[in-house]
Formats: structure tokens, sequence, C-alpha cells
């Protein structure tokens, strides 16, 4: 069961975070590097969105987008500037813990940044026949200018993105680490394409 003590303290959390961030965050690498494999149309869904920046390049590339993310203060700035650019975009909050996507209602899911290795099922049932996952995030490679979580509950193994979506066929897969000059890229991430036939 579902701690509702935990929940409202994560929300704080990322409330916090999100409350005085300005700016956008830029769309990941998984989908600026691939943005050749997006479909022309189609129904298309970011999971753990934050302010969204995946959510909306996927709009502004013409897709229907929903982004979902605990956070409410996150989810209104989203929507706010969704609005203001009038993209085909809702944002909605929604706790991935216990709140799955409907199975076979996406064309393509993105993720990026958070690892909920519970929630991969749920990911490959929601994607149609023919549907693509991007997801990147963070792995436990140990790398001196070191981002995002410590706690290894939170960062993939060596491999581990692939076999947590061995169910879909792999376009593309990329595990390295990104330099810090002249152009600076996270760190020790990890970032797979994959189709569902």
């Amino acid at each position: 069961m579902v701690n509702n003590d935990s929940q409202a303290t994560q929300r704080q959390k990322w409330n916090q975070r999100y409350q005085h961030s300005q700016a956008v965050n830029s769309p990941a690498r998984v989908l600026t590097d691939n943005r050749h494999l997006l479909p022309s149309d189609g129904d298309a869904l970011e999971l753990a969105c934050g302010l969204g920046g995946n959510a909306l390049e996927l709009a502004r590339a013409g897709l229907r987008t929903q982004a979902w993310d605990l956070s409410d203060v996150a989810i209104e700035k989203l929507q706010h500037v969704a609005e203001q650019q009038q993209l085909p975009l809702i944002a909605r909050c929604a706790d991935l813990k216990h709140q799955r996507p409907p199975i076979q209602s996406f064309d393509l899911i993105c993720v990026s940044n958070f690892l909920d290795r519970e929630l991969c099922a749920s990911i490959v049932a929601a994607l149609r026949p023919g549907g693509l996952l991007f997801y990147q995030t963070f792995t436990r490679l140990d790398t001196t200018d070191h981002s995002g979580p410590s706690h290894p509950d939170f960062l993939l193994k060596p491999g581990e993105l692939l076999q947590l979506f061995s169910g879909l066929a792999p376009l593309v897969y990329q595990e390295t680490l990104y330099g810090k000059s002249p152009d600076p890229k996270p760190s020790n991430q990890a970032y797979l394409v994959a189709r569902k036939d």
C-alpha cells in the first residue's frame, strides 16, 4: 500500500524544486539525437515530465502529447507554456506509483532522468503496436563529474536499460560518458530508442 505521508513529502520536495524554476528544461539527448525517428502523427506521453522539455518538443513535432508528473507546480507551469504556444499538450498531475498509463494508448512514450523499475512493464503495455520508447537516465558509472541521484535504486547497472525493455526491439542504444568541454553534457547516462512489434 502507498504511504500517503510519503507521497505528500515527495510532492512537496518536487514542488519546492520547481517553484523557483523560471525556464523550461531542455529536451533530452535521446530526443534531440534521434529526432528523425519521431512519427509524423500520433499520441505521445512524457512520464515524470518535470517542466516538460521533452513533452514540449514532442508537441512541437505535431504529436498529441500528454505530460504526467507528481508535482502540481511543474504541471501548472508546463500547461501555461503549452497554452501560450498553442501546442497540442495536456499536462496532468499523476503519482506514477499507483497511476499507470492505459494499455495500448500511445504511439510514443518518453522518459528521462527518472527510473522506477516497477513501471517498465506498464510502459511497454501502454505502447501501441509499432509504438516507440525514448528513454534516457543515469547509470552507476563512476565519474568525477557525477550528476543525478546518488542512491543505486535510481541508477542503471551496465546494460540494464536494454534488459528492462527486452520485450522491445532496440533501434538505438548508447551508454557512455559525455565530455565536459567545449559543450558540457550530462555524464553517466544511457539512452534507448526501441519499438514495440
